[in-house]
Formats: C-alpha cells, structure tokens, sequence
C-alpha cells in the first residue's frame, strides 16, 4: 500500500454503509478508505470519450466533490463513445450531463460543472483546489498545461489518451515519481498524431481506458495498492494485448516553475503552405479558375460535399500525387478536408510534386465551409 491521499471524511451514515458494502469488504479499502473516497475532491479534465466512464465510476463510488471541465457541446458524432450523454443532449453543453449523471446516480456526490476550457490563466488556481486531477483531454496542449500545472501545484494528475484502436494510461505525482516531461520532454507536432475526429477511435476503447484512469484515481485516494507513478500502461485492443513500460525522472531536466507556451511548433520538413479559409475561397471560386480537391473518404463525402468538387481519398493522393487527380491542375487548386489536417498532409505532397501549381489548404475544411457559407452545423 502507499500512503493514502486524502483523510478520511465523517463516519459512513447506514445508507452509505449498505450502498459502498463491496467497497468496505475489500481489504485496504475497507470504512477507511470509502470514507476517504467521500472527502476526496477530484478535477477532471474534458467530458468526452474518457471523461463519461471516469465521471460515471467516480460518481458510483461517491466521490465527494466532482468537477468537470469542458468548454464544448454535444454532437451527434460524439455518441458513438461519449457515453454520459444521451441523444436528447445534442447542442447541450457537455458538462451538464455531468451534473444529470450525479443525480440520477448519487445525489451525495457535489458536481462542479466548469463550462471552460484550461488555459494558463485558470490552470494554477484551478489544480491548487483539488487533491487530484484527471487529464482525459484530447489535444497535447492541455496536455502538457496540465502535466505542467501539477507539477508546480504539487497535485497528482492522473493521464491517458487514446488513438484508434489503442490506449494509454499513466500517474504522474510530483510528490514520488517522475512526470510527463520525463516521459515525453517536448510537445509534439499538432499534426504529427490525428484528432479522434481524423483518425476515428474505437467507441468501447474509451470505457476500457478511461475506467482503468478512474481506479488509479481511487487507488490514489484510498492509499490501496501501487499505483502507475512511473510506469507506462500501453493497451491494444486490436490485438488484446497490455504491456506496461518503466520510466524515471530525468535528473537533467529543470523542474517546471512556471507556466509557458503551450501551442506546438511544427519542426515539420517541406514546403510552406497557404491557409484559405471558407469566404475566401468563395470569392476565389468567383473570380479565377481553381480546383478543390475533397481527400477524404466515400462515406464522409456523402454526407457533405463542397459544390464542383472533385473527390481523390488522401491514401491514392499520398501515393500517387498528381497522377490520381487524373486532369490537368489549373493555376490554383485547393485541398480539403473535414478539418484541415489531412487535406495539408495532401497539399504538402502536391505541392513538392509540382511547384508551378498554387496549392492552397482549406483552414477549418469541409466543416468550416458548411457555417461559414451555408449556415449549417456538421456534426459528423
């Protein structure tokens, strides 16, 4: 056992004792440790694919203060694997069902719903109020922001993330062990990894690692077992394999004292590409001749599609450049996406591939295009 994180709260009423009975049973656990479950103030961070099965266990166990942190709202597209929210839920902000979730489920457990996103002005402050914090974000800015503001706060901060078809989960407590810049020193590339809506996530992924980020949470808490300060547990759900990776602090690396910058700078080699966004490749469309180029899938295109655009999947795009276009390229073309992410990967290959041709990225992609110039929300 390790030293328990939180003490224990008031003397477990008969209600609690009969709802928490598996939990009193479990040896290290015990009154104890649920009564310290009930005292415990605990931050998540983000109320999407990991926050719902964190939230939901925490609010089982009775957790006595909960905060959820999200600035977004519910889109039909989240479903799939955010599943604290329900269909009636779509436009709703997300960290309402939060608050539904803790009523319909435990009414004991106090819900702080925190419609913001964490930023370097609220992260020090925000952390300072809370024995432990919980990163189930999904972008490696608020990432490292939290890892950072753990770090100088002195709070345990609880990590995973998720890609595809794989997950990982790490503890990162500045009180014993080492820290995610141990681990990982430098923010990554923002496009060197796809977002969930790019490269799509496996929905059931998402309870098994965000339920695994809930236990170290309470294991943290109660003091019970080893927690994963300083290891790194990798899962893949294609294969049905787990495998858990050591790692220890650096003793080269300065010790965060303050917060910093925290938008990644692309070390990406190649040409500089042009961003367009929706209004001006309209007034583009208007007045010269240019190409839009849709790389992504069948199924997406199907959905939603730019008028007089053509369609070419990125893969035969990565792998053939101008040749799977199969029409001569005007003076200016403009690649798109959903997002933009893909459609820059493309304009990078086509560009190094022909230098004479202007190509131009979509900022914000299919998406964007649809509010800016239709007034209509994609939520796919």
């Amino acid at each position: 056992m390790s030293t328990p994180l939180v003490e224990p709260g008031a003397e477990l009423t008969g209600a609690q004792l009969a709802r928490y009975s598996r939990h009193l049973t479990l040896p290290g656990v015990g009154p104890s440790g649920q009564r310290r479950i009930a005292n415990a103030k605990v931050l998540v961070i983000g109320a999407g694919g990991l926050g719902s099965p964190i939230a939901n266990y925490l609010v089982a166990a009775g957790v006595g203060t909960l905060a959820v942190m999200d600035d977004d709202t519910v889109e039909l597209s989240n479903l799939q694997r955010q599943s604290m929210h329900r269909q009636r839920d779509v436009g709703a902000r997300k960290v309402d069902s939060v608050t539904r979730l803790a009523a319909d489920l435990n009414d004991s457990v106090q819900v702080i719903a925190i419609n913001q996103r964490l930023s370097a002005q609220n992260a020090v402050q925000l952390f300072s109020g809370y024995d432990l914090v919980i990163d189930g974000s999904d972008n490696f800015a608020t990432r490292y922001l939290s890892n950072d503001a753990a770090e100088i706060t002195g709070t345990p901060l609880v990590w995973g993330t998720l890609f595809q078809f794989s997950g990982q989960v790490s503890v990162f407590d500045p009180r014993t062990g080492p820290m995610l810049r141990d681990l990982f020193p430098d923010i990554p590339d923002a496009d060197s990894v796809p977002s969930c809506a790019e490269g799509g996530v496996f929905g059931a992924l998402c309870g098994v690692v965000g339920s695994l980020m809930a236990t170290e949470a309470l294991k943290l808490i109660t003091g019970v077992g080893q927690t994963l300060s300083g290891r790194l547990w990798l899962y893949d759900a294609l294969n049905a394999t787990a495998r858990t990776l050591g790692f220890e602090r650096d003793p080269q690396r300065e010790p965060v004292t303050e917060l910093g910058d925290y938008q990644p700078v692309s070390c990406a080699v190649g040409p500089v590409i042009e961003q367009i966004d929706a209004v001006q490749l309209e007034a583009l469309r208007e007045s010269a001749e240019v190409l839009v180029l849709d790389v992504r899938e069948d199924w997406e295109r199907a959905l939603a599609a730019i008028p007089g655009s053509i369609h070419v999947p990125l893969q035969r795009v990565l792998e053939q450049s101008w040749a799977a276009i199969g029409e001569p390229a005007p003076g200016k073309v403009v690649i798109a996406c959903k997002s933009g992410v893909r459609s820059l990967k493309a304009a990078a290959v086509l560009a190094r591939a022909d230098s004479s041709v202007k190509v131009l990225n979509l900022e914000g992609g299919t998406v964007s295009w649809y509010g800016e110039i239709r007034g209509e929300q994609l939520t796919y």
